[in-house]
């Protein structure tokens, strides 16, 4: 409200948790447009976008990568709250390990919050003790601790990043990241604002559009075999052209069938 009051063109607003507000807020100022990231507005207003990402594809892809860098068949995820857009990053994370390693074990815990890195690591601990060699997170600040907990492990133990690169976190101790490109989408909506061309509406970014991939894995990159990369990027060719859906729930999970890699 005090950005539209103060005449900003284009305002904002990242996370699902300032829906209410762009909602509450929005239709009184007619002439400001307003962006949503991580969070839907059904129908909504002439002045507002909402993007959201396909998170689940960019974790099938970090899924498939994991699945053939275990060398002990069992990995772990790591989740914040239990909540939708968490369980996308689980459930494609285990589609991705599905498909390339069916014996690999997939073990899940939930912190139940996004600010407690020793939460993080709690769990991260008690998966690498279980077995795991690999744990993804997608728990927010909890995830400073699976990937400290990773470099404490040394040789042989990774974390994965996610949303933004997390890779110099810990070097060569974080396979890679499943980077969500939160940049991009605000480039496309502050750019549709000054070409006259923004459209309301609900905008989601997967694979095909550029919204989400893996990290360059600038220190990890020569520790992996070319044929494992090689895999990973036909899988990622195969969901951009639409060849077989991501599953981002539980019961489309339980219903995936992996695809057959050329």
């Amino acid at each position: 409200k005090r950005l539209a009051d103060e005449g900003c063109k284009l305002v904002i607003g990242v996370g699902f948790m300032l829906t209410d507000a762009i909602k509450e807020v929005a239709p009184l100022y007619p002439d400001t447009y307003f962006m949503l990231i991580d969070g839907v507005i059904e129908n909504p207003p002439p002045n507002v976008v909402c993007y959201t990402f396909k998170e689940n594809e960019g974790s099938f892809l970090v899924g498939a990568l994991a699945g053939q860098m275990t060398k002990k068949d069992k990995v772990g995820f790591v989740g914040g709250m239990d909540l939708f857009i968490i369980h996308k990053f689980e459930y494609g994370y285990k589609a991705g390990v599905k498909t390339v390693n069916p014996d690999c074990e997939v073990l899940v815990g939930y912190t139940g919050n996004f600010t407690n890195a020793d939460d993080g690591q709690k769990i991260a601990k008690q998966q690498f003790d279980a077995g795991a060699d690999i744990v993804y997170h997608a728990s927010g600040a909890c995830g400073l601790g699976v990937i400290k907990e990773a470099q404490a492990r040394g040789e042989g133990y990774y974390a994965i990043g996610v949303d933004s690169d997390q890779d110099y976190l810990a070097p060569g101790r974080v396979l890679t990241s499943m980077i969500k490109h939160v940049d991009y989408a605000v480039w496309l909506s502050i750019e549709s604002v000054l070409k006259g061309t923004f459209k309301p509406g609900i905008v989601s970014l997967g694979v095909k559009e550029g919204g989400v991939g893996l990290s360059p894995m600038k220190y990890t990159k020569d520790k992996i075999p070319p044929e494992v990369l090689e895999k990973v990027e036909k899988l990622r060719k195969m969901i951009a052209d639409g060849v077989f859906k991501v599953p981002a729930t539980e019961e489309e999970f339980n219903n995936f069938v992996p695809p057959q890699i050329p």
